[in-house]
């Protein structure tokens, strides 16, 4: 009888590590999901004041070209190519950008003080809401690769997560604005 009762008190402690153990993975893709909101938001802001700028009139004819067709194929791409058109956003923004005296023109220009500004922070934002989702892939990955989730299936049939990854360093020149140099 003793052992009858340690076996169903063995069985309920699995359980209820099974079950905290597929909440923990749950919580982790209600993670993933929410920084990837939080990533695609910072991909739009970025792209839409990349079109503001370019559509200004404060750069030269030929920079406001790359600046739009980039920024506006980052908003208009497909979702197996987005990562392609976001690497290529951030080119042509070190390409139009990448010196301080092409800043400093803009800052000058009327209303492209604030344009700068909001710029450089889109542009700092980026990288902080990449890592943050591709931290929370990470997590939820090596969680899934534990045995005890791949034998009881805790996570179900949901695929596992994809990390963004895309060339997301800033040009110099904002990123030096924006940090406050």
């Amino acid at each position: 009888m003793s052992t009858l009762i340690w076996i169903a008190v063995l069985i309920a402690l699995v359980g209820v590590y099974l079950s905290w153990t597929a909440g923990r993975l749950d919580r982790l893709h209600a993670r993933i999901d929410a920084a990837r909101a939080a990533l695609d938001a910072q991909l739009l802001r970025r792209a839409s004041v990349a079109q503001e700028l370019a559509t200004s009139g404060v750069l030269d004819p030929a920079a406001s070209m790359v600046l739009y067709q980039s920024a506006h194929a980052a908003r208009q791409a497909e979702e197996d190519q987005r990562e392609v058109a976001e690497s290529e956003l951030s080119q042509a923004l070190r390409a139009v950008f990448g010196e301080a005296p092409q800043v400093e023109a803009v800052r000058e220009a009327p209303g492209g003080d604030e344009a700068a500004d909001e710029l450089a922070a889109a542009v700092r934002r980026v990288p902080m809401a990449r890592r943050f989702h591709n931290d929370s892939v990470r997590a939820a990955r090596a969680l899934r690769k534990h045995r005890k989730v791949r034998w009881f299936r805790l996570a179900g049939y949901a695929p596992s997560p994809l990390a963004f990854e895309m060339d997301d360093e800033p040009p110099t020149a904002l990123a030096d604005r924006a940090n406050g140099r």
